[in-house]
């Protein structure tokens, strides 16, 4: 019994191609061919839409670059293109041929000098010890992307200390203001150490996803017990497909910023909304005192804003539901952030 009926699209359409094989000479050879179709292959308002006719003219790639310069969303500029020329059918070019270009943009400007003397670098490295490691990601282009490293300090480090690392990007630490990527733990004096480090093009999915897959790669697999990360959801999303066997935590001090951020429009003189939103943070060690002292600080705020959001993820950031999980003392990504700090001090000193 036919499930889900479909209309009859078949036309006996009699195009084909038949081959012969030859034992004696092992070739293989046409023995027939038909070439007439009896059906329409493609309307002909369509055609430019397919995937050897698509194309993005020069005049077009620097109004989307424009565009993204300016902040405006790839959707948002793609339907802004497809309305000046009547509609997404009038348009040469489809909403991942724009994502597409996007992604090669910065690609086009690094210089092939200042990519051989990277790699040139690294490579020098690991000659001099071939405990270093390191992989680079290219794009369609085959130019270089993503970057990870990691010498050998880190790599014992990471052997012995590394069931709860943090990771964080910043940017500003080299003159493409690319993202600077630093994972970070403790070690037995509970000293800041170094697990590996990475420059990227961009902050996507794709990009944490094939940095966290490195970083495993290159520490034989090992899985961290616990990673503390930001909010960045595609960062989030990496973290759960790369480190399946991690527990996943928030940084709190990032949460407690933006609770700053979007609770204090509904604070006055004498509101205890954050010292209450703090208190959920740390203090409830039980989910039921937890669930009720939410609710009640919930209460005071109009519905749907950022609590709502916020209370989604509560298993990764509230006190009652991380105590079990081994953080070391861990709960934010401070160490990363107090590094690249050091990294920009380093940097102004050295000029």
């Amino acid at each position: 019994m036919v499930k889900n009926p479909r209309a009859e699209t078949r036309t006996e359409c009699p195009v084909r191609m038949i081959l012969s094989f030859n034992r004696e000479t092992e070739t293989w050879a046409i023995s027939q061919i038909f070439l007439e179709h009896n059906h329409i292959l493609q309307l002909p308002e369509a055609c430019h839409l397919l995937p050897s006719q698509r194309m993005i003219s020069e005049v077009q790639a620097f109004e989307i670059e424009i565009a993204d310069d300016s902040g405006i969303a790839p959707k948002l500029a793609h339907e802004f293109a497809s309305r000046r020329v009547g509609g997404t059918s009038n348009l040469s070019y489809t909403p991942r041929d724009h994502r597409n270009h996007l992604r090669t943009k910065r690609q086009r400007d690094l210089k092939y000098g200042e990519a051989g003397s990277m790699l040139k670098y690294f490579q020098d490295k690991a000659v001099e010890n071939t405990s270093f490691k390191h992989d680079f990601q290219l794009d369609c282009e085959e130019k270089i992307t993503n970057i990870f490293w990691a010498d050998a300090k880190m790599i014992i480090d990471y052997a012995h200390f590394g069931d709860v690392i943090t990771f964080d990007t910043t940017f500003g630490t080299n003159k493409e203001n690319r993202p600077f990527g630093v994972f970070v733990g403790f070690n037995h004096f509970r000293e800041t150490v170094i697990f590996g480090a990475c420059l990227l093009y961009d902050e996507t999915y794709e990009s944490f996803k094939w940095l966290f897959a490195t970083f495993l790669s290159i520490h034989n697999q090992k899985q961290p017990r616990t990673i503390y990360t930001d909010q960045d959801q595609a960062m989030g999303k990496a973290v759960g497909h790369v480190f399946v066997e991690a527990r996943h935590g928030l940084c709190t001090f990032h949460i407690m910023q933006n609770a700053v951020k979007h609770l204090s429009s509904y604070m006055d003189e004498e509101s205890t909304l954050l010292a209450d939103f703090s208190a959920c943070m740390y203090e409830h060690g039980h989910q039921e005192e937890f669930e009720e002292a939410f609710q009640n600080m919930r209460g005071q705020v109009p519905t749907q804003t950022w609590l709502d959001s916020i209370y989604k993820v509560r298993e990764k950031w509230a006190e009652c539901f991380m105590k079990n999980a081994f953080t070391l003392g861990m709960r934010s990504t401070q160490l990363s952030e107090s590094l690249n700090n050091d990294l920009n001090i380093l940097k102004e000193l050295s000029k």
